[in-house]
């Protein structure tokens, strides 16, 4: 899989497409779909229709899972799992910072062959850097087309020092109430409301853990792959390892399975998991 194609794709397309419009939509440009917080804007559809018609022209026989088209169509999530070669795009990961004005938003591919990711590109539109993995082959920052430093994830820490990126809007009551109040018992916590940028953050080493509910594989595909490319640990909410077409269950990402296991312990103490 060429991986440089799919971040030329992104980077070109984010400079074509979603730049342009940044700080420049009206009210007209930006829809609600399922809560206040699932928005859709010009942007996003404009992105994910030039990638996914430069893959397609790359990739004749490849499936193209789009979020906004799945939104459309929910059912071709199920060919994630038995597609010889999909491609899982997120065009605009961070819509509402994207909308807001605020330059923390991304835009991602995974590759996925039978159900494994091969590859995962997160373009960073405003740096113009992506950091890339490849199964097997590492992780790293590219810029201009340019390979850079590697990426290595946080050196394990006692978890009264682990700095993490949880967000609990998504879990479900009773658990929602215990994991905040956990929370408390790591060194500190934030959201970024953009997942590829939180992705990038701990593949960097920048912080410890990242906690997600909500498993949609445009938001998590590229990143748990450069995650353990940097050499993260990551498992479902019930110790199961992750899979794309789950998306229920949660995740946990730690620098290290002996990490993970001691904030799992901590986050979901009072709960049950399984």
């Amino acid at each position: 899989m060429d991986v440089e194609f799919v971040d030329d794709v992104l980077s070109s397309v984010a400079a074509a497409e979603i730049m342009p419009r940044f700080g420049r939509l009206s009210t007209t440009d930006v829809v609600t779909k399922t809560s206040a917080f699932d928005i859709v804007s010009t942007a996003d559809w404009a992105a994910e229709k030039a990638i996914t018609e430069a893959v397609r022209h790359e990739y004749p026989r490849a499936t193209v899972i789009g979020e906004e088209a799945a939104a459309n169509d929910p059912g071709i999530v199920g060919a994630l799992d038995e597609a010889d070669l999909a491609f899982v795009l997120d065009p605009l990961d961070g819509t509402k910072n994207f909308v807001a004005g605020l330059p923390l938003f991304a835009v991602m591919a995974a590759v996925v062959e039978r159900g494994r990711i091969v590859a995962g590109v997160i373009h960073d539109p405003v740096t113009r850097t992506s950091a890339i993995a490849t199964d097997g082959g590492g992780a790293w920052i590219r810029r201009d087309g340019t390979a850079g430093a590697r990426l290595r994830v946080a050196d394990p820490a006692p978890v009264n020092e682990m700095a993490a990126v949880a967000g609990t809007q998504f879990l479900p009551e009773s658990m929602r109430s215990v994991v905040t109040a956990n929370l408390s018992e790591l060194g500190s916590y934030t959201w970024f409301r953009c997942a590829g940028h939180e992705y990038r953050m701990a593949a960097a080493g920048h912080c410890h853990l990242l906690s997600y509910n909500r498993l949609m594989p445009w938001d998590h595909a590229a990143g748990w792959l450069l995650h353990r490319e940097a050499g993260g640990f990551s498992a479902h909410f019930d110790g199961a390892p992750f899979r794309v077409g789950r998306m229920s269950g949660g995740l946990l990402c730690a620098p290290d399975e002996d990490s993970w296991h001691a904030a799992h312990h901590t986050l979901f103490a009072g709960v049950s998991t399984s």
